[in-house]
């Protein structure tokens, strides 16, 4: 399967100095725009699924033995469709992913 595409997503990373981190994006479009809504949802769900497939270990909080893990939140307001991630693991993994992806944080 292919590398995704990401045209709405942008990551800003963060680590912990114990060689895990966090990246996190936020997406947002006109809630009135169905093409661009699902585009961005076609982007998330091609996303975790590459994730997935180079997944380090287990996934979950690290304090129930996951290595990794992720979190989308998705919120509509009137005039908005917001999608946010947050992704956690070992520093190395998340930023080899990032660089696969073209994403990686200046």
């Amino acid at each position: 399967m292919s590398v995704p595409a990401l045209r709405y997503l942008v990551f800003d990373a963060s680590d912990d100095a114990l060689g895990r981190g966090s990246w996190e994006a936020v997406a947002s479009v006109r809630s009135d725009d169905a093409a661009q809504g699902a585009a961005l949802r076609a982007e998330v769900a091609a996303l975790l699924a590459f994730v997935e497939r180079r997944s380090p270990g287990p996934r979950g909080p690290e304090e129930e033995g996951g290595v990794w893990d992720v979190q989308v939140d998705e919120t509509a307001e009137p005039s908005w469709l917001c999608i946010a991630i947050t992704l956690t693991g070992p520093w190395d993994w998340g930023e080899a992913l990032l660089r696969e992806l073209g994403a990686a944080p200046d």
